[in-house]
């Protein structure tokens, strides 16, 4: 799958004030402001929010912005001007300084909050005040809703400071993890997988905090040090930020019943998310039993398809939680996620995260968030047993759903036209067994190799028994009968290996975001040297693409044995 083109741009903005003109802030012009919110946007201090979908809040900006990078792919997409990325009033509104935008943009950003539950469970105790009042952005302040070539954009500042939700944290996000998260993003997008999407990237070249971390060549699972790191702030841009918490949030207040407007505040919530993010498939003339049973369905068809891009690409979400979901069905909140090297079940990137959010557990986690969001609905439903049976139905559907895309996935990857359970199952056993490199290996099997030499350069061992490699030229063999049979080419709409092989490569990468590639260059970040966070982001936005020979040197290979099991590397926690 790969990078979808750029729409035609037909918008042109070349200034911020051209940006200004296309304002259009659904959602806190149609959803409920928390009342005891501040009308000035200075609301920086921990507090309970009872109601309200969200609390109006200005950013704090950092000082002495400094530009790193832009995404010009999606500068291109949106009709940006490349030079407005370091506009000194665009600088200035994306590194948290909104009090001079330009009308008719408002100087006051949002926040919002959301509820948490871990794996299907509900969670009270981490809010510091046990009630789950006190969830929700905590350092994510969005600061403008346009639309923008006939798409609503949302832009929301990672790293924006202190909301009422800040659990007395700083606010801030550090150069490392804003590297990170828009690297991945650009990544995400490149691979054909629906993500939030990365805009801007600017340092403070004086404020820093201080974060857990790992010491150099740790091999600890959780920091073991206080580091002094710079502040930075990253926009995030999606169709709308809201999350499977959210609705988790006000689905509890009005099963509890907890103040006069909270079913109404519900039903306001999924209206909005469906005008935001599925009105394109669900009939607005429709009344809202029917449009909940249909939001579900279409909801648990993007998670599905989502969750087996995922594990197409390599990707690990690490923190699988119901506030990391998205509502729209794309990826968000890039925390501690991860790209796995060696080919394992049970990897997770997150030291505090366990099996139940690893690699190939994340179908499962997908369907326990699915089961919450479906919760949260459910009030909307008491009156209509009906739909509230038939949205049951789409709940329990959810498994054979996602075994459905999974299987998708996996024949795709193989090349093949339906998916073949005894070929794959022999495949990943082999996998584990040797190991090998989960993106190299799949790469090098898209050249439809002659015999097990190619495939080789995937392994993570200097060599193999006589009796492994007779396991491998027997599954290569297998592989090779069926997936170059003239039904399956037929089948899959090609009529050659080469045909076969240019398919597979589309599907399968040939370059990852390894965080072993990441490390260097936010390091040399710190240094104020960006040349190397711009390198990857070149490399890592034409994943698909036979790159230099410089490059493929350099990227497209393996993980040296001397950086597994590094702090920082191989797993790090979620202090960002």
């Amino acid at each position: 799958m790969t990078k979808k083109t750029s729409q035609k741009v037909s918008t042109k903005i070349d200034t911020l004030n051209d940006l200004a003109q296309l304002a259009d802030y659904s959602f806190i012009n149609t959803l409920n402001c928390d009342p005891d919110a501040k009308a000035n946007g200075v609301d920086h201090d921990t507090r309970q929010v009872f109601s309200g979908h969200y609390v109006s809040v200005n950013p704090t900006p950092i000082e002495n912005p400094e530009y790193i990078t832009h995404s010009k792919d999606f500068f291109h997409e949106l009709g940006f001007a490349d030079k407005l990325a370091q506009a000194d009033d665009f600088i200035q509104m994306f590194s948290g300084n909104t009090s001079s935008v330009p009308k008719p943009m408002r100087t006051a950003g949002w926040a919002t909050g959301y509820a948490l539950s871990i794996f299907g469970t509900e969670y009270y105790q981490q809010c510091p005040f046990q009630t789950g009042n006190g969830y929700g952005d905590g350092r994510a302040v969005s600061v403008l809703e346009a639309v923008i070539n006939n798409q609503r954009w949302e832009m929301q500042l990672k790293g924006g400071g202190r909301t009422p939700y800040c659990r007395g944290a700083d606010g801030r996000a550090v150069l490392r993890s804003s590297i990170r998260e828009f690297l991945a993003q650009e990544h995400m997008h490149a691979l054909g997988v629906p993500t939030s999407r990365s805009l801007s990237l600017y340092v403070s070249k004086t404020e820093r905090v201080n974060r857990p971390w790992y010491s150099e060549g740790s091999r600890s699972m959780d920091p073991d040090m206080l580091a002094s790191e710079s502040v930075a702030i990253s926009t995030r841009v999606a169709p709308s930020f809201i999350r499977v918490g959210q609705l988790e949030l006000f689905g509890r207040r009005a099963r509890k019943n907890e103040h006069p407007q909270a079913m109404q505040e519900l039903e306001m919530m999924v209206l909005h998310l469906i005008d935001r993010e599925y009105a394109n498939t669900i009939d607005q003339q429709l009344d809202t039993a029917e449009k909940v049973v249909l939001l579900a369905r279409e909801f648990r068809n993007r998670l599905t398809s989502l969750v087996a891009n995922w594990i197409r690409v390599g990707y690990c979400q690490g923190n699988f939680n119901s506030d990391n979901c998205a509502a729209g069905g794309f990826t968000l909140d890039f925390g501690p996620f991860g790209f796995c090297d060696e080919f394992n079940p049970r990897y997770q990137p997150w030291s505090g995260g366990g099996d139940h959010f690893a690699f190939l557990n994340q179908p499962i986690a997908a369907e326990r968030n699915f089961q919450m969001f479906c919760k949260a609905l459910q009030p909307l439903l008491t009156s209509h047993h009906d739909h509230l049976q038939v949205l049951e139905e789409i709940k329990n559907g959810f498994a054979q759903t996602m075994q459905t895309q999974m299987e998708k996935m996996w024949a795709d990857k193989l090349g093949l036209d339906e998916f073949n359970a005894e070929l794959f199952s022999e495949l990943a056993t082999l996998m584990i067994q040797t190991p090998v490199d989960y993106t190299l290996f799949f790469r090098e099997l898209s050249s439809i190799p002659e015999d097990i030499t190619a495939l080789k350069e995937s392994f993570y061992v200097n060599s193999t028994s006589e009796e492994i490699d007779k396991h491998w030229s027997e599954w290569l063999k297998k592989w090779q009968l069926i997936s170059c049979s003239p039904a399956n080419l037929k089948a899959t709409a090609t009529h050659s290996r080469e045909e076969l092989s240019k398919k597979m490569k589309l599907i399968n990468p040939k370059y990852s975001l390894r965080e072993w590639f990441v490390k260097p260059a936010y390091q040399q970040a710190t240094e104020q040297n960006y040349s190397l966070v711009r390198e990857l982001q070149d490399v890592m936005t034409q994943p698909y693409a036979e790159q230099s020979k410089d490059i493929e040197e350099k990227y497209y290979r393996l993980k040296p044995s001397e950086l597994f099991n590094i702090g920082g590397l191989t797993q790090y926690s979620c202090s960002s």
